[in-house]
């Protein structure tokens, strides 16, 4: 989906954004008229700038879900279409990975080894690259930084890296899009001899590991690196990313896509959202939210599941009712046994899109599926317990029959002796 026609600019505003950790800290410079502001924060102490509460916004998710097995529009993604998108690294602490491929020397403190293969050329100098790592202490396997817990990728332009990042950058700088690897790297160009005893937290001298992918690069086009360009002009970037991926998609080009959406996600990242707010935050929000929604459609696919739900509560947290959103979510929980998070999801899609096939589908689908829980409980229990047992019919005693029998003659004969007397 294009833009919105592009507004003029308020005022002469250039962004520079710098590449932060995966904790979220960073230093934004926002340079004005007469002067320079920096501003400096944590994320999760930012406040949502201006509540979008317009019912154009409410209804911006509701269109297609009813017809998502047939079509969808350019905003998104045909989710029955897809079988088989990149894999992610597993999302656990077992250490770094165990890689067999060949060792390829960078630098003399700068291994390589490939875990999968690229595609295309490798990144020239200056280039902005858009990367995931996770960053381990090698000696220890002490994993201090992992960027894919925050589901946004990193920027990293080559030749400006920090000085901690050296290593890392000559490894990237090897690389192709799509590829993924192991880098080895010397202390000497990771944190040094004093290591990090803030965030992240690297001791002295230590060698390190990263698993790292390069989802994507820009090279430089016109003399102009993406932390000059302007706000609308990192926007209009990131959609024209966006566009592409729903381009490879629809040609089932899937991993390309994946890496699409990510760069254009990376565009958008924290720092940049941070600083907008009225209508150039509604403007990026246009862009970065499909983005979120189709990796949560592929992610569904691939039946990764807590990683669509990731994507999905992340839109939800700019725009709480939006419907693509709260149903892809409950799709997710429901296929993680969920239940009652899944209708939560659902019921509350089905506020705002009350006559959409496909919500009532699901709701009809978990009721059924509680419905067979009920029955095979049923079975177990009595499969445990036994049958339960009939109510043993009682045997007539003939002779309680007979002396009742007898008393009631006797009785009788009493009264009508003691009517004639009187």
């Amino acid at each position: 989906m294009a833009i919105e026609e592009m507004v003029g600019r308020e005022e002469e505003t250039t962004m520079h954004w710098t590449c932060i950790s995966s904790a979220g800290v960073g230093r934004k410079k926002k340079r004005l008229k007469g002067g320079e502001k920096t501003v400096q924060g944590r994320r999760e102490t930012v406040q949502e700038w201006e509540k979008a509460g317009s019912r154009e916004k409410e209804l911006s998710g509701q269109g297609c879900l009813a017809e998502e097995q047939d079509r969808d529009d350019d905003n998104d993604i045909v989710m029955e279409n897809a079988s088989f998108v990149r894999n992610e690294p597993p999302q656990d602490d077992q250490g770094p990975p165990k890689v067999d491929s060949e060792v390829e020397i960078l630098h003399e403190k700068v291994k390589k080894q490939i875990i999968k293969e690229g595609h295309g050329h490798k990144p020239a100098k200056l280039a902005t690259c858009f990367l995931h790592y996770r960053a381990w202490v090698e000696h220890s396997s002490h994993k201090f930084e992992d960027t894919w817990q925050e589901q946004h990728p990193i920027e990293l332009i080559l030749g400006k890296e920090k000085k901690e990042m050296a290593g890392l950058g000559i490894g990237i700088a090897s690389m192709k899009s799509g590829e993924r690897a192991l880098l080895h790297v010397g202390w000497e160009l990771g944190y040094g001899e004093e290591g990090s005893f803030s965030f992240p937290n690297v001791p002295p001298m230590a060698d390190l590991l990263y698993e790292v992918e390069l989802i994507g690069f820009d090279d430089i086009k016109e003399g102009k690196a993406r932390s000059d360009m302007t706000v609308e002009e990192r926007i209009e970037a990131a959609d024209r990313r966006k566009v592409e991926g729903n381009a490879h998609f629809k040609d089932e080009k899937l991993q390309e896509a994946m890496q699409q959406y990510e760069m254009a996600i990376a565009y958008m990242g924290d720092d940049f959202m941070f600083q907008l707010f009225g209508k150039y935050r509604d403007m990026a929000l246009a862009v970065k939210n499909p983005c979120h929604l189709n990796m949560a459609a592929c992610l569904i696919k691939l039946q990764r599941y807590d990683e669509a739900i990731g994507q999905c509560t992340i839109v939800l947290s700019e725009d709480e009712n939006n419907v693509k959103a709260l149903f892809r979510r409950g799709k997710a929980r429901a296929a993680l046994g969920q239940t009652e998070a899944a209708r939560e999801d659902f019921q509350r899609a089905r506020k705002y899109a009350p006559e959409d096939k496909a919500i009532l589908k699901e709701l009809r689908s978990l009721a059924e599926h509680d419905k067979a829980v009920y029955e095979k409980q049923k079975e177990i229990y009595k499969g445990i317990f036994g049958p339960r047992p009939e109510p043993k019919p009682k045997k007539s005693n003939l002779l309680v029959v007979f002396w009742h029998w007898l008393l009631s003659l006797i009785h009788r004969l009493f009264n009508l002796v003691r009517r004639k007397t009187d």
